[in-house]
């Protein structure tokens, strides 16, 4: 057991053929420059980046990962590239990520996270070649009751806005998968992933309040906030990514011992308020304005809403390394250092090596 979760167990991934769905996306390209730093052949499938998004053309540039732009939605064009890639461990986090663009398209955010996800399952079945499957979804698939503890990973799924719903299905669906499918391959390991509020540099998506926040500071704007009191668990981004790659890892070896849902949240000091976030962010950038206005129209959007990370504390030793105010001083640190002309993929490296650093020495 103890060969599995060390912090140089990760280096396992040297060589291996690994496949990346939405590796144009925030959290998809801190995933895709890890493995390619512990030496992975990555391979990655996404629609074309934002182009507001810096970090993953320099990830291309340097020859980091293959690329195939390809929609979720195009089981043909998925298949092909689950052909020319024959991964063995495969990340899947394509989707519509944005609670509040799902009330505005909500057919294509049911299209995307749950069929563009069974299009995924479909060519994992399918091809012989994976034997490691990390299918990550969002703490928003759970039936959010507004309880004041966090949710484990066998509550009740559900959703009142058409992302969570969407999230929720996608849950379903690999359930249904693995219990039909994977379970009849035993080399073939799955499980599905929950992690909380992710922050980090290069997330340029609208509609995220440290998006927003970072905006604002570069452009010397106040920082509007809608719904101030909300409370979120707050984690930077290489924590949850340090837990996907565990996970891989750990799926290969035992692949039904790990097989399953698993949470990747912070603990419960990082839950903090909308407020209190941007308060933080506009300190270690050096002053800000802070404003609150709720928009009368707004949709609904949760208050209330943390995980329960016990078991993959108990069995991938897994925990989050970055505290609410380190999570959101490394944040800042990056907007603050690209803003200042420093490269992206320097400043990401940086954060990467001074995290396995610090991971190592826990």
């Amino acid at each position: 057991m103890e060969d599995l979760v060390t912090p140089a167990r990760l280096k396992s991934y040297a060589g291996r053929r690994v496949l990346v769905t939405g590796d144009t996306g925030f959290i998809g390209s801190w995933l895709t420059l890890w493995l390619a730093e512990l030496g992975a052949n990555v391979h990655g499938l996404a629609l074309p980046p934002l182009k507001e998004n810096v970090l993953f053309p320099t990830l291309v540039a340097a020859g980091l990962v293959r690329h195939t732009d390809c929609d979720v939605r195009d089981a043909e064009a998925v298949h092909k590239a689950f052909a020319e890639a024959q991964p063995e461990i495969v990340f899947h986090l394509a989707a519509q990520s944005l609670v509040r663009r799902s009330y505005d398209e909500p057919q294509l955010t049911f299209a995307t996270n749950l069929l563009g996800s069974v299009n995924i399952l479909e060519a994992v079945r399918k091809c012989e070649s994976v034997r490691s499957l990390v299918y990550i979804t969002s703490d928003k698939c759970y039936l959010n009751k507004e309880w004041p503890w966090g949710y484990r990973e066998n509550d009740e799924l559900g959703g009142r806005d058409p992302y969570s719903a969407s999230k929720a299905c996608a849950e379903l669906a690999i359930r249904a998968y693995d219990d039909s499918f994977f379970t009849r391959r035993a080399q073939l390991g799955a499980a599905s992933t929950r992690a909380g509020n992710v922050i980090g540099g290069g997330d340029r998506n609208k509609d995220r309040i440290m998006v927003d926040t970072i905006t604002a500071l570069e452009s010397g704007q106040p920082i509007v906030l809608r719904n101030p009191q909300a409370t979120r668990p707050w984690q930077h981004v290489l924590d949850p990514v340090h837990g996907y790659l565990k996970l891989g890892l750990a799926l290969l070896a035992e692949p039904r011992r790990f097989a399953g849902a698993w949470n990747f949240g912070p603990d419960e000091r990082a839950i903090r308020t909308v407020d209190d976030l941007a308060h933080r962010a506009a300190e270690f950038w050096g002053g800000g304005e802070i404003i609150h206005m709720a928009a009368a129209d707004a949709p609904h959007e949760s208050t209330l809403l943390h995980l329960s990370s016990a078991k993959a504390n108990r069995l991938l030793r897994w925990q989050a390394q970055w505290d609410f105010d380190r999570a959101v001083a490394e944040t800042v640190a990056w907007y603050r250092a690209v803003h200042d002309g420093v490269a992206p993929l320097a400043i990401s490296r940086r954060q990467i090596s001074n995290y396995i650093s610090e991971i190592a020495a826990a």
